[in-house]
């Protein structure tokens, strides 16, 4: 009697398997969530939702389940030397490509490794250590930034003339344009990378602002014309290196803090699906993806100086309790004007603030500083606020807060939204004493992060930008 063969119950599950497997291994970009998911709000408004931090993720994707980077346990000397040689001999063949996924690989598996263990190491000593619950996972970010210095390489795009490309300002509400495009293209970078295959994101060195003012002033600046611009740049760059097709522009980035930035992926959204947009205007409602996108402090920043004055007045030497002072920008601030302009000794609004009074100053004797969105979300009160050690109380619609990936900003500031106006003393006067102190506290505990140093610092503003970019190169793995 003939009996079936155990071959074809082995054989035929395991084409299938490789009929599903190999396709989605060989996807051009392959995302890897478990760095970001614990990371990035899934929500605009941070003080009604409850956020996870990093944690272990339990996707085995691009992960070692062992302690070693690599993924190989090393148990003895002889084993070590062994594991040095495979790697050496393995590191030989690969492309240049192959060794920065390599590195990326290790970098995620130390990550990984400092969440699990709850440790600080480092290979130097560390002038700066993120400590404490202003950080969603403080262990995760200082190896995360220590992984970024030692790894991180950007290829800044050559072509083009100034002042579109390689040009920014450097002063006024946008200048962190041309701060950052400074800080990168000055060559003083240790991130710069020396040549493209080097490195492992690319930079668009172009400045909205500037084609703005040069090209494109009202009423021209509406529709194509600044889409129509960054794409032809795009397809340039696309036609002449292999780097954005290869990712689908998921390594590459723009950093721009113009209104109207968000609209340079408006003509061909496709083109743009998974392109890095780091952004002030971080508005969720207008195509905003907190996952793919970065949203970057808005900073006024005045000729002569890198930013607003740190104020250093003690809690107890602050009799206001609220103060603002702007022009009635926007949907918002026309609905704070109605309720509290000129109308409360404790929350002090005004349109034009007297000839007697300083602006800094007022913000330096307040306890909680509003800071209302103008025609759009961002607004540099946020950075003064925190510059002057005054609880940012932000109130906007939509908002993805800066740096929220890392910064957990129910920690040191309040956030309502247009509709919680009229109620904003109720609010203030609700939080405890104890509260308000702590949260002053980890203000002035953050304040390096919204600091711009040139050089660029470990953890100030530029370098949080940066890590920014970091986590969502992390996030993606291209094909060998």
């Amino acid at each position: 009697m003939a009996t079936s063969s155990p071959t074809r119950f082995v054989i035929f599950p395991a084409i299938l398997f490789l009929i599903v497997l190999i396709p989605l291994y060989l996807s051009p970009i392959n995302r890897n969530q478990s760095i970001l998911l614990h990371l990035l709000p899934t929500h605009s408004n941070l003080s009604e939702t409850t956020h996870q931090t990093l944690q272990t993720s339990s996707s085995p994707s691009l992960w070692p389940k062992n302690d070693s980077a690599d993924g190989v346990p090393s148990t003895s000397s002889d084993g070590a030397r062994t594991t040095n040689e495979i790697r050496k001999r393995l590191r030989e063949k690969m492309s240049r490509l192959e060794r920065i996924e390599e590195g990326l690989a290790r970098a995620r598996a130390e990550i990984r490794r400092a969440i699990r263990t709850r440790n600080y190491t480092s290979e130097k000593d560390e002038a700066f250590i993120p400590r404490g619950d202003v950080y969603r996972n403080p262990y995760a970010f200082h190896q995360s930034h220590i992984e970024m210095e030692k790894r991180f390489k950007i290829w800044a795009y050559r072509e083009g003339d100034q002042p579109l490309m390689h040009d920014g300002p450097s002063n006024g509400i946008y200048a962190i344009e041309g701060q950052f495009m400074d800080d990168i293209e000055s060559g003083k970078s240790h991130f710069l990378a020396r040549r493209p295959d080097e490195a492992n994101a690319f930079y668009i060195p172009m400045s909205l602002t500037k084609i703005v003012h040069f090209i494109y002033e009202p009423p021209h600046y509406y529709g194509k014309w600044i889409p129509r611009l960054v794409t032809d740049y795009i397809n340039f760059v696309a036609d002449k290196y292999p780097y954005w097709n290869r990712s689908k522009g998921a390594d590459h980035f723009l950093v721009s803090c113009h209104d109207w930035a968000p609209d340079v992926s408006a003509l061909k959204p496709d083109l743009y699906k998974h392109f890095i947009r780091a952004l002030c205007n971080a508005n969720t409602s207008e195509r905003f993806h907190p996952i793919r996108d970065i949203s970057i402090p808005e900073i006024n920043i005045p000729r002569g100086k890198l930013g607003p004055p740190h104020l250093d007045q003690p809690p107890n030497k602050r009799p206001i309790l609220a103060f603002f002072a702007g022009g009635a920008h926007g949907y918002v601030r026309s609905v704070l004007f109605k309720y509290w302009k000129e109308k409360d000794d404790e929350v002090q609004v005004f349109e034009r603030l007297p000839g007697n009074r300083n602006y800094s100053k007022s913000m330096g004797d307040s306890k909680f500083c509003l800071c209302p969105s103008g025609y759009e979300v961002a607004s540099p009160r946020i950075v003064e606020a925190i510059a002057a050690g005054c609880v940012p109380m932000i109130i906007c619609d939509h908002y993805s807060l800066p740096f929220s990936d890392v910064l957990d900003w129910s920690k040191f500031s309040i956030y309502i939204t247009s509709d919680k106006i009229p109620e904003i003393k109720k609010i203030l006067k609700a939080v405890p004493t104890e509260t308000y102190l702590e949260m002053q506290k980890r203000v002035k505990q953050v304040q390096r992060h919204f600091a711009i140093n040139r050089p660029a610092r470990p953890y100030d503003m530029l370098h949080m930008i940066l890590h920014s970019v970091w986590l969502r190169r992390l996030n993606v793995r291209l094909p060998s």
